[in-house]
């Protein structure tokens, strides 16, 4: 395998639909270039789950504006599992944002408008120095459109809701898996059909379908053109 100059760096971003397993793929691979791993699904998830918690109306603007005035994001380095954990102003919130309540409503939060500013700004300033590998919808499109690296994740629908379902069920047995099917199907229109920064593939991103790949032969694959863009 090529080496990795130990001078040059790149930004490459990971999008996709829902449940395609980007933000693990994205997480690997960033442990294996030793790049940082940021999570923009987890940073929109935390602004949602402080939305929940403070009964903030999405339709009301000046109560998103004020929302987003008392949020501060950051990201912790986990020493049990070397994760990068989302923290929302110092609490770290990993555990709650996987949560049902959270999943129904975080596209309609991250389709507003002064929510994607709001975290594009932050996304934008972690990537300054670049080495990083950021996943979400529109990091190829809207925050990262000059990266080096433009992956597109997709999967069969099917084995998307199968793969959502397994990963709820264990913090909720009794999750049905027609639930989660409307859930995706819900997501997917609401993130490809929104006004601001929709889901889509950047002109120049190269697909990574893994409905038949083994999380090791996806990252294989991802590692093989990281090398190809950081060596160039």
């Amino acid at each position: 395998m090529p080496q990795i100059s130990s001078l040059k760096k790149i930004i490459i971003t990971v999008d996709g639909w829902s449940s395609c397993g980007k933000s693990t793929m994205a997480r690997q691979l960033a442990k294996k270039l030793n790049y940082i791993f940021i999570d923009s699904g987890a940073m929109y998830r935390a602004i949602t789950l402080y939305f929940l918690r403070n009964n903030i109306n999405v339709y009301e603007l000046h109560q998103v504006q004020q929302a987003l005035k008392q949020i501060h994001l950051s990201f912790q380095l986990n020493p049990l599992n070397g994760n990068n954990e989302i923290l929302l102003n110092g609490e770290n919130v990993e555990p709650y944002i996987r949560e049902m309540e959270v999943a129904e409503k975080v596209s309609e939060v991250a389709a507003i408008k002064e929510v994607r500013e709001f975290a594009v700004h932050q996304q934008q300033s972690i990537g300054r120095d670049k080495g990083i590998v950021m996943d979400g919808r529109d990091i190829g499109t809207a925050v990262f459109p000059n990266a080096e690296l433009k992956i597109f994740m997709t999967a069969d629908n099917e084995v998307r809701v199968m793969r959502r379902h397994k990963e709820l069920l264990v913090k909720n047995p009794s999750i049905q898996i027609d639930d989660v099917r409307s859930n995706l199907s819900q997501r997917d229109h609401m993130d490809s059909n929104r006004e601001v920064s929709p889901l889509r593939k950047a002109d120049d991103a190269v697909v990574l379908d893994n409905s038949n790949l083994t999380p090791d032969e996806q990252l294989s694959l991802a590692l093989e053109w990281a090398h190809e863009k950081i060596n160039a």
